[in-house]
């Protein structure tokens, strides 16, 4: 897979400003090979020999693609072990910098607010469109940014809030997200509105409920936006993405509390960023999913 992927770099390195937010270098990387102490052999896994990876079951794009397939018929709209997607071409290319044939992964479903919950693990690391957050990181170890996000905004054509071009825009909007996601918190702390957010276990709920009126608009990351109104809902508009307030949000690998893998991890990051290799992931399943107009804060 990795051979596939460094050659897109080319093709990267021309489109990259297709992209939301560049990535950034990881705080004091150095580019160097891996220790000693980041050899297979020496990694601290969960299964000795096999790289144990948690995401979200279904496993949805644009993360994760392929279609399900008959042979690990336990995952829900796209299956893992295709390694397709852009979390899923991230996982083949960690794997193969850390050393593991494709064939020594193994996935296991993990519900979202599980995945930054303290506590031991079934893991190594998990990733499902895991904003790092202060909070999370007080349970849990973070790698650095596999990737910069911003939310955006879904709603429906004829909608009262479709045109919307400022947050004061939404003020008496009724808005949803998922429970414990960033997206629930931008609502909260940044939109505002006069009316309460709805709270979704998922999506799905939040969609259904889009569908039929019952709310006005979803809170979500971008390039599921995108998703959304390309598959989901039939008449839904991305009416724009917001601006991240403070630090730049960013999605990252999580891990058991003290894991000695996170190095490792974030040593494998760092030269996937620089060889290119991360931004021809992006560019091969984001590059269309990365552009909308900003809504103003």
């Amino acid at each position: 897979m990795r051979r596939v992927l460094v050659g897109l770099v080319i093709v990267a390195s021309a489109a990259v400003g297709c992209a939301p937010e560049e990535q950034a270098a990881s705080p004091g990387a150095t580019g160097s090979p891996a220790s000693e102490a980041c050899a297979k052999e020496s990694l601290p896994l969960k299964n000795p020999g096999r790289l144990t990876v948690g995401t979200g079951n279904p496993a949805y794009p644009p993360w994760w693609e392929g279609g399900e397939t008959d042979e690990h018929p336990e995952w829900e709209l796209n299956d893992p072990y295709l390694l397709q997607g852009f979390e899923g071409a991230v996982v083949g290319a960690l794997a193969e910098e850390l050393g593991f044939g494709l064939d020594e992964i193994e996935f296991v479903p993990v519900p979202f607010n599980k995945s930054f919950a303290p506590g031991p693990k079934d893991f190594d690391f998990v990733l499902q469109q895991i904003s790092y957050k202060d909070k999370r990181a007080e349970a849990v170890d973070f790698s650095d940014s596999y990737y910069d996000v911003n939310q955006a905004l879904v709603s429906v054509e004829g909608s009262p809030i479709a045109g919307a071009t400022t947050v004061e825009d939404l003020k008496d909007a009724t808005l949803g997200a998922p429970i414990g996601t960033t997206s629930l918190d931008y609502i909260e702390q940044t939109i505002q509105p006069n009316v309460e957010p709805r709270v979704y276990d998922d999506l799905t709920g939040a969609i259904q409920d889009l569908k039929s009126g019952a709310i006005d608009g979803i809170v979500v990351d971008l390039p599921t936006a995108f998703f959304i109104t390309a598959v989901q809902i039939k008449n839904g508009v991305i009416v724009g993405q917001f601006p991240s307030v403070g630090q730049q949000e960013y999605f990252a690998l999580a891990f058991e509390k003290g894991s000695g893998l996170v190095e490792c991890v974030n040593q494998a990051l760092d030269r996937l960023k620089a060889d290119g290799t991360l931004a021809a992931i992006q560019q091969e399943w984001l590059a269309d999913k990365a552009s909308a107009p900003v809504i103003e804060v």
